[in-house]
């Protein structure tokens, strides 16, 4: 049985991805993954900038309001959430789309086996490992990963305690080594991956990402977190920790001024896109427009859907 077809469309916040993803929906016949992992929750509309019903043109959208902003939601979750929509679009005769710019989301459906990367991490543990190092020493937790694991502890030197920790992280929760997850990451990805990538220089980015803040704040963004909190939502939610949501929650619960609080937003935005910038930087396989180089309006659009078709012919 042939693997399923996957398009990927990833990269940093506000650089057209959606827009694109639509055209690309259309031209192929795809339904399409949302990979983002703020728009699973429902009432987080502006913030996340979760397109609406009326803008998606027919086109069937996975993975969006499918959790109360109180219920947790993990990386786990979403693997297999989307994996099963993959099999059900592949089952419909149609093509996959995932879009995204949450990297250890798209990470965790592509890399299945890559546990490691997609193993939560566990604060109290952590915790209680680090107050070890301290009462003990890191010598005696290395002893500790060599029993466990002796080729993690051959490649990670004892001073090297953040890794060290992560390892024994990684068994304590998942009760698999480090080194058996790193081995099974190697195998085949259970996809026929068509990957690519929008780019554009800083600059120009950073002022996209400022005039969408600026949008999403006439839209009703602070109503919307103000409805959110009255609604119950504890400030400390991990829903709340979204960008918007955290900086305009501390601005209603009286932590910060107003302006203080939009200034933050650009911020913590431009930031997490040089994040995922970094990111999916990494990932060979994707393949990069740069949209500096279109100038005219869809000539990007055009560019794409021309490479994904050679590509789609190859197969």
């Amino acid at each position: 049985m042939a693997q399923p077809q996957l398009i990927i469309v990833v990269g940093p916040t506000a650089c057209g991805k959606t827009a694109l993803s639509l055209n690309i929906a259309q031209r192929l016949d795809c339904e399409i993954i949302s990979g983002d992992s703020m728009q699973v929750y429902r009432g987080m509309d502006i913030g996340t900038a979760k397109l609406p019903p009326s803008a998606r043109r027919g086109i069937a959208h996975h993975l969006l309001d499918i959790r109360d902003p109180d219920q947790a939601y993990s990386v786990a979750d979403f693997r297999e959430d989307a994996r099963q929509a993959i099999a059900d679009i592949d089952a419909r005769g149609k093509r996959s789309l995932l879009v995204g710019g949450s990297g250890l989301y798209i990470n965790a459906v592509i890399n299945p086996y890559n546990f490691e990367q997609t193993t939560a991490q566990n604060d109290e543990i952590r915790a209680q490992l680090r107050r070890e190092i301290a009462a003990s020493g890191a010598e005696a937790l290395h002893q500790r990963l060599a029993e466990i694991d002796p080729e993690a502890a051959a490649r990670i030197h004892a001073h090297d305690t953040h890794r060290l920790i992560r390892a024994l992280e990684v068994y304590m929760v998942s009760g698999r080594t480090i080194s058996e997850m790193q081995r099974r990451s190697a195998r085949p990805p259970d996809y026929r991956l068509l990957m690519l990538g929008l780019t554009m220089e800083r600059e120009h980015l950073y002022r996209r990402i400022e005039q969408r803040v600026d949008e999403m704040l006439a839209q009703g963004l602070l109503d919307e977190v103000r409805g959110l909190l009255n609604g119950g939502l504890s400030i400390d939610a991990v829903s709340m920790q979204g960008l918007g949501y955290r900086q305009l929650a501390a601005y209603l619960s009286g932590r910060i001024d107003y302006p203080q609080a939009v200034e933050l937003i650009k911020r913590d935005t431009r930031r997490f896109a040089k994040r995922q910038f970094t990111w999916f930087k990494r990932d060979p396989r994707i393949k990069w427009f740069d949209l500096e180089h279109y100038r005219r309006e869809g000539e990007a659009d055009t560019a794409v859907l021309e490479w994904l078709a050679r590509r789609l012919e190859e197969e």
